[in-house]
């Protein structure tokens, strides 16, 4: 079988969707990818899908993000496995037409379902794996954190955070990737650009997914943009930005605001704890 050259990539929520089309670009072009996972059918599902397409044989995670103690041993088990770790692309997500988006819902830590998922997992995932993003960074260029995140924003209302009033999936949806999008902003304040990176994006509108009730874009358009902020050369040291596919773009204002940045990062840095 091939053995892959390229960087190392993490991507979250890679059994369907945006993540496995991007996990099959990525090992296409010579990158090491490991792919996480919920449901462990689809997760070797996709491994065996791969290995088909490529002669790659790509190496699985299996947690449920929406448990924070499952999101730990993820990471930790990944940083044991990759103790330099070239790029991450926070990807899982739950939109707001599913089962059940109209009511409001809890992960197994008591948030609401959305915030926990979209938001939270994310950035437990991301900072207990920073030594592997850092110990990567500088070999190959600056490591990556790509966010997946949204054009749906909605600013978060610091006063009631888990939407316990007048609550809507799609207001938890556009809340959750908004958060993802100041995490972001956040990292890039903290890290060092020539060691690790944090950029978000909206990948595309309304890609064919299991999220999605109407297409628009392509997947293809999806993967291009993300693949472009996780491993294109010309965008190495490219910080603290949010793009809109392939093109730089404005999110909602309270991404700008550090103040606001400092009161999420806190909120999160509390509830993410054991």
């Amino acid at each position: 079988m091939a053995s892959p050259s390229g960087p190392t990539v993490l991507i979250t929520g890679a059994t369907d969707g945006l993540g496995r089309a991007l996990a099959h670009d990525l090992v296409g072009r010579g990158d090491e990818v490991l792919v996480h996972g919920r449901d462990p059918e689809r997760l070797a599902a996709t491994v065996d899908d791969i290995r088909a397409a490529t002669g790659v044989e790509v190496a699985s995670y299996r947690a449920d993000l929406a448990d924070l103690a499952q999101v730990r041993e993820l990471a930790d088990r990944v940083a044991a496995d990759h103790p330099a770790l070239d790029v991450l692309v926070n990807n899982a997500g739950i939109g707001a037409d599913v089962p059940g988006g109209g009511e409001r819902q809890e992960s197994v830590d008591g948030y609401e379902l959305r915030f926990a998922v979209n938001f939270l997992a994310g950035h437990l995932l991301t900072r207990r794996l920073l030594p592997s993003l850092q110990a990567a960074g500088t070999e190959r260029g600056p490591a990556r954190i790509v966010m997946v995140s949204s054009a749906g924003q909605a600013a978060i209302d610091f006063d009631d955070v888990m939407l316990e009033r007048g609550y809507s999936g799609w207001r938890a949806y556009c809340q959750s990737k908004l958060a993802q999008i100041l995490d972001a902003y956040d990292l890039a304040d903290e890290l060092d650009p020539g060691v690790v990176t944090a950029t978000a994006l909206h990948p595309a509108t309304y890609m064919p997914t299991k999220i999605v009730p109407s297409p628009i874009s392509t997947i293809a358009e999806g993967v291009a943009a993300t693949a472009r902020l996780a491993v294109d050369p010309e965008l190495a040291g490219v910080t603290g930005r949010y793009f809109n596919g392939v093109r730089e773009a404005r999110p909602d204002p309270q991404a700008q605001d550090p103040q606001a940045r400092a009161r999420l990062r806190a909120i999160a840095d509390e509830l993410t704890q054991p």
